[in-house]
């Protein structure tokens, strides 16, 4: 009986479970039928917003700035080259590479014992010349006076030729006397001519005697020039370069001993494009003189001098285009000649244009501006110039709003959501203040030790920086400019 209770016992669950089962597989089915017999309900389509920054177009004079690079250089650069051969017997204390001399100072001397050979020679040639002159003028004076005595004796023997035939005409004289006071004029004609000769001859040989006495001072000068060309000085106040002399040595004419340049009168030369150059023009096509800015970069600090354009080069150059532009620098400390430098150029001013971000002008010129409803509006404007990450527009967009940074999810007719960075809808300015860093004993040692190993760099500007470094607090931008030339 037990066996059979519990048999009916399992037959019963067994039978309840397999009917649970086919109700839940019943309700399963019916809801997925349900399911897939009803349509599928999609949400509302809701339009898509961007978030854009703005800014509000106004209208402004601006100076445009080009940009350029160029070679510091000076304008007085002077060969110092040996006017003749010769041994070298002394040097100037401050002749070497870099040395510092002043106008008038003896720079280099010759060994001057043969020009003053020559000087000596000359000069008592030209004793010799003053006295053939002086000789030339004694006999000069005896030939005028011996034609006078001889124009003399000629009138005396005329005379007694007229009375000689005035005695003949009367009976007294006789033929031969006449022809005998004839001969006698005749002769003395004769000696008048001969004297006449002498004094010709006399006069040559003054203007002989002349010629060569101004040979000789000729000569002179000349030899008294070489004797100074021993000595070589400095025609104005500069600096050393490139001295290759020493005390000893036999140097040949025209041999350059040294390079003397100006570091205080520099310009710098730079290359503009065609169309850059032709903005520097005036109305009649003459180059304005226009201000510039000279920039080095020295490890952090930026060198700076200001100049003014001076000059255009007479040709483009061959193999290269644009323009060469000088400009003179005034007051440039650390600067040297062979600087490479950034240069840039204040054009004339250009009113009425709006200064945009160069990423809000795309490769048409078109801008997008915000309308009434902040949907997107393109306008057609026109670049001007191009300011490093600004451009200078001009066009229909004044006292509207402009889209900073276009992007190709953005066009015209497209909502956004206007993010304005200032009441006035102008950008606010980055701050005046560079970053300040507090640096470590070893690390300020390192930028310290890199710094002072730096032949390159200009002594006025070194100290400046070493005094940075000293400061408790370093701008951070300087440190990360000497680091990079670090490496590290």
């Amino acid at each position: 009986m037990r066996f059979l209770r519990q048999s009916m016992i399992g037959l019963f669950l067994a039978a309840l479970t397999f009917g649970l089962l086919a109700y839940a597989v019943s309700l399963v089915g019916g809801a997925l039928r349900e399911r897939l017999a009803d349509e599928a309900k999609a949400p509302p389509a809701r339009e898509r917003v961007f978030a854009v920054n703005v800014q509000t177009a106004r209208a402004q004079t601006v100076v445009p700035v080009l940009q350029s690079f160029g070679e510091v250089q000076s304008r007085r650069l002077l060969e110092l080259r040996a006017a003749g051969s010769g041994r070298v017997i002394g040097l100037a204390d401050g002749f070497e590479d870099g040395g510092t001399v002043v106008a008038g100072q003896e720079l280099v001397q010759l060994d001057p014992a043969d020009a003053q050979s020559a000087v000596d020679r000359v000069s008592n040639d030209l004793a010799d010349a003053e006295a053939a002159v002086r000789d030339a003028d004694r006999n000069l004076a005896l030939a005028r006076d011996e034609l006078a005595a001889a124009e003399d004796q000629a009138a005396l023997r005329e005379r007694a030729l007229v009375r000689q035939q005035d005695l003949a005409e009367r009976g007294v004289g006789t033929t031969a006397a006449t022809e005998t006071a004839e001969l006698a004029v005749s002769a003395a004609q004769q000696a008048v001519l001969s004297r006449r000769q002498a004094l010709a001859q006399g006069q040559t040989r003054v203007d002989q005697a002349a010629t060569g006495l101004a040979r000789s001072r000729i000569a002179l000068a000349e030899a008294r020039r070489r004797l100074e060309d021993t000595t070589l000085t400095a025609p104005f106040d500069g600096t050393l370069s490139s001295t290759n002399v020493v005390v000893g040595r036999l140097v040949s004419a025209n041999e350059r001993l040294a390079e003397l340049i100006d570091p205080d009168d520099l310009e710098v030369s730079f290359r503009l494009s065609t169309a850059q150059f032709a903005r520097l023009l005036d109305d009649q096509g003459g180059l304005i003189k226009a201000d510039v800015d000279v920039i080095l970069d020295v490890a952090g600090v930026d060198l700076t001098a200001k100049g003014r354009i001076s000059r255009a080069a007479a040709a483009a150059g061959e193999g290269s285009t644009g323009r060469l532009i000088f400009a003179a620098l005034g007051s440039a400390p650390g600067f040297k000649p062979g600087d490479f430098v950034t240069v840039q150029v204040r054009e004339p001013a250009l009113p009425d244009v709006v200064r945009l971000p160069a990423s809000a002008v795309d490769a048409g010129g078109e801008v997008l501006v915000l309308d009434d409803e902040d949907r997107l509006e393109a306008v057609k404007v026109t670049v001007l110039r191009n300011q490093g990450d600004d451009v200078l527009v001009r066009g229909p967009i004044l006292g509207r709003e402009v889209v900073e940074a276009r992007s190709p999810l953005l066009g015209a007719g497209i909502a956004v959501k206007p993010l304005r960075r200032g009441a006035d809808g102008a950008a606010t300015a980055p701050p005046d203040e560079p970053e300040m860093l507090e640096l470590t004993e070893e690390r300020r040692a390192r930028l310290v030790a890199f710094v002072e190993g730096n032949t390159r760099m200009p002594k006025e500007a070194k100290a400046r920086v070493l005094a940075q470094l000293s400061k408790p607090q370093v701008p951070a931008r300087m440190v990360a400019r000497i680091e990079s030339r670090m490496g590290g």
